[in-house]
Parts: structure tokens; sequence; C-alpha cells
């Protein structure tokens, strides 16, 4: 046992020596070399001082170098500005003493102008003077003053020159009327021969041809209800007399007479004749005749070549197919207007195109003016304005008649236009006029009560058909209507024998079976 301890005790002790051998090398070797290190720290920083210390001159003498040469070259600036402000002032000094010399050649200048000045001056009064004394001695021998003998010789000339005026301004004159009386005789008379266009007078009647006399009875139905029914729907009087196989159909109003022509054409067609079959073709007709009033428009302007019109007022001119005044049809005679003024106006040298535009619609007023209150000239303008027609074709419609002055030649031939278009031999019937619109005051009277759905003169004028609207007017109050149009119609009307007002109300009540 001994034995083993001897040597653990002897190791631990010598590693326990050998530890603090070890500890004691490592302890000096560091110390020597933080001595080290710190030697060469030492250097390090002395040389670091030293080399700064270097850069330091270098820097100050490099300074010491750059304010050196700024201050040579401000110095070489401030002479080079020096020698120039020399120059300068030298130059100022030079100009100075020019403008010195200048000055004193002007004083010397001026002075013998003026010299010269007071000379001429002198002479000026010395002429004066001789001038006077020679009119003196001129008055003395003529026996008349200067302003007496000046205001003889204004006088001599203007009386001559007034003469002279006067003659040529009446030859000038006389040669003007001779020359455009003959120049618008040959322009009116080759716009008339040119436009060689038929005239017919309308008339108030139109003839239905039947297929043979039984027709007039059908058409006249069981107890009359066909012809009461197609009398109330058009306002239109048929005449049934003993012409063989026709029907006559009177009315003032074409629209209306045309409707029906066509409504009993084609209920004669048909052959199914009877109130609710009478109702639906005269639907069918007045739509048609509407169409017939657009394509007549259409018509219009294309056979005065007139384009751009607005379709509103392209329909509103086809309605004057349906329009006549003192006989004469108003869309035909338009048509006319248009193409005498477009004739005229390229004999004087205008376009024609304006004033055929202005010809075919100086009238267009007349289509409205039964629905509208104004005159149709008024009306006319108003929807030229709205459908955006030009100022010249506004003035044109507006100055026809001679309501407004015309601004333009346009307007000038316009009016001549239709002046001829109207004073055509035949053209227009005053006697056709009177009776249309007495028959149209009628139906005007009649529709200013109130509870009136339409109304419709027939009859010729004898008789006036009422249709009131049945929730409004009783029965009772059917009698006091009847007597109040008739009072109305006595106060304002002038017409032979008598007028037959004839008031009906009718109500009716559908259903459906299903």
């Amino acid at each position: 046992m001994s034995n083993i301890i001897i040597p653990i005790i002897t190791g631990i002790v010598c590693l326990a020596v050998g530890v603090i051998i070890g500890f004691l090398y490592r302890k000096s070797v560091a110390e020597k070399e933080i001595g080290s290190a710190e030697t060469e720290a030492t250097r390090i920083i002395n040389e670091a001082i030293k080399a700064g210390e270097t850069k330091k001159r270098e820097s100050i003498l490099e300074a010491k170098d750059e304010i050196h040469k700024q201050r040579v070259e401000a110095d070489r600036e401030l002479k080079e500005r020096r020698n120039e402000t020399q120059q300068l002032e030298r130059r100022l000094i030079q100009r100075e003493e020019a403008l010195d010399k200048k000055s004193d050649m002007l004083d010397r200048k001026n002075d013998d102008l003026n010299r010269q000045l007071d000379a001429s001056q002198k002479e000026k009064e010395e002429l004066e003077r001789i001038k006077l004394e020679q009119v003196e001695k001129l008055e003395q021998i003529a026996s008349m003053t200067r302003d007496e003998a000046r205001e003889m010789l204004v006088q001599s000339i203007e009386n001559e020159a007034t003469h002279d005026a006067a003659v040529k301004l009446r030859e000038i004159n006389q040669r003007l009327k001779d020359e455009s009386e003959q120049t618008a005789r040959e322009i009116i008379s080759t716009a008339i021969q040119r436009c060689a266009a038929d005239q017919v007078s309308e008339a108030t009647v139109s003839v239905v041809p039947l297929p043979n006399d039984e027709m007039k009875g059908r058409i006249i139905g069981r107890e009359g209800r066909n012809i009461r029914t197609l009398e109330t729907l058009t306002g239109v009087d048929l005449i049934i007399d003993d012409t063989p196989e026709a029907i006559t159909l009177s009315s003032f109003d074409p629209v209306r007479r045309e409707i029906a022509r066509l409504a009993l054409e084609k209920l004669i067609v048909d052959g199914r004749i009877h109130p609710a079959r009478i109702e639906e073709m005269v639907d069918k007709a007045r739509r048609e005749v509407e169409q017939i009033i657009k394509s007549e428009g259409e018509r219009a302007t294309f056979e005065t070549g007139i384009h751009g019109i607005h379709p509103e007022l392209v329909k509103i001119l086809g309605r004057l197919r349906y329009r006549t005044s003192y006989g004469q049809n108003v869309l035909q005679h338009s048509i006319e207007v248009a193409h005498i003024a477009g004739m005229m106006a390229s004999e004087l040298g205008l376009d024609p195109v304006p004033a055929r535009r202005a010809g075919l619609l100086h009238d267009i007023g007349k289509a409205v003016d039964h629905e509208m209150e104004g005159s149709h000239i008024q009306l006319g303008a108003e929807l030229c304005r709205k459908y955006k027609e030009s100022a010249t074709v506004i003035n044109a419609v507006e100055s026809h008649h001679g309501d407004v002055e015309p601004t333009s030649l346009i307007a000038c031939i316009v009016q001549a236009a239709d002046t001829i278009s109207a004073a055509r031999p035949g053209a227009r019937r005053e006697t056709l006029e009177t009776y249309t619109s007495r028959l149209k005051q009628l139906e005007d009277i009649s529709n200013n009560f109130k509870g009136v759905d339409k109304s419709f003169a027939i009859q010729a004028g004898r008789e006036v058909r009422v249709m009131v609207v049945p929730e409004q007017i009783s029965d009772a109050d059917m009698v006091l209507l009847a007597r109040d149009i008739s009072k109305q119609i006595e106060a304002e009307l002038e017409y032979p024998g008598q007028i037959k007002v004839n008031v009906i109300r009718e109500s009716r009540v559908t259903d459906y079976a299903k």
C-alpha cells in the first residue's frame, strides 16, 4: 500500500511543480511581449507625430504658395482694370471734346439761320406790302373788293357745276329707268316662259265610282247606319243621288275629303261594309293620307332641288298639298314660286339655291294657320326659326307680303315670284276662298265651347255636326249647348238660309268574352 501511495504523491508534487514552472514561464513570456508592444507603440506614436509635423509644415508651405499666387493674380487683374478705366476716361474726355466742338458748330449754324430767317421775314413783309398795294390798285381799277371777286367766281363755278350735274343726273336716271324696266320685263317673261306649270282650281267635291247601283244601298246600310258612321268619323257629307254608279263626297276640307274617299274605295273593294269595318278603314285611310303628306313634301323638295330641310318641316310642307288659297293649291303654288325665284336669281347673277329654298318655304305657315294663332307669315317665320333656316329665308318669308322690310335681293325676288304665280289668269278664285272660310269659321265656333270633342261642317255649310265628350256633357246639357252654338253663329256669321246644329253624344262600353 505504501508502495503505491508514494509514487502517487511524488507524481502529484511533480505535477504541481510543473504547473507552477509553466505558469511562471508563461508570465515571463507575456511580460516580454507586452514590453515589446509598448515599445513598438511608443515608436509608432513618435513616428506619427513626426509625420504630422512634416505634413503640417508642407501644408503651410503650400498654403503660402497658393496665397502668393492669388495675390499676384489679383494684382495683375487690378492693374488691367486700372488700365481699362484709364482708357475709358481718355475716351470720355475725347467725346466731351468732340461734343463741345459740335455744340460750338451748331451754335454758329443757329446764328446763321436766325440771320437768314430775319432776312427772309423782312423780304416776306416787303412782298406782302407790295401785294397789298397791287390788290388795292386792282380793286380801284375793277371797282370790286377781293372778297366780292372771289365770291362771284365761286358762285359762277357752282352754278355751272350744278347745272351740268343736274343734266347728267337726269340722263343717268332716265337711262337706268329704261334699262331696269326692260331688264325686269325680260327677266320676268323669261321666268314665266321657262316655268309653264299647270294650274288647276281645287274643287270641294270628289266623286267615287261604284261597280253597280246596288253598292249604294250597302253603303247606306240598314236604317242608314253605315252612311251615318262614315259621315260621323270623317266629317264629310256623302251625296247619294240619281247619278248612276257614283257617290259624291262634299267637304271644304280636302284632307277629310281624301280620307273619306280612300276609306270608301277600300270598303267598296273589300265588300264588308258595316260600322266596325268602316271605323277600321277610316283609320287606315288616315294613316295613308299622313304617308301621302310626307311623300308630297319630299317630292316638292326633290322637284325644286332643295336639300337639307328638316324632316318635320318636310312633313309640314307636304300638308300644303291639301291647302288651297283662293282656289289655288298652295303646294303647287310654292313649287312654282320656287322655280320662278330660282330662274330670276340666275338671270340676275345670284345663287339660285337660296332663292328656290325661300320660294318653296314662303307659304309654309298656311299649313298650320288653322291650328295656331297668328298669320301665315308669322307662323311661317316661327317654323323656319325653329328648324334652323337661314336668316335670308326667314326674312323672305316675313317680307313676301310687305309686313317686314326686305334685307336681301332674295326676299325681293321671292316677293315678285309670289305675285307672278298668284296673278296668272285663272290661278285664284275669291268665291271658293270665301266659302271655305265660312265653313272653317263654323267649325271654329263649335270647337270653342267646353265639352266639344270635334265638329264637322257638312251639307255645304247648312249643317254643323258637333261631337261632345259624354263625361262632360249630359243629355240635358246638349239642348243648351246646341242653342248656345246657334246663337253665336247668328251673331258672328252672315249666311244664306239657315244652319242646322246637330249635337251628338255617344257612349261606348267595350268588354271581351274570354
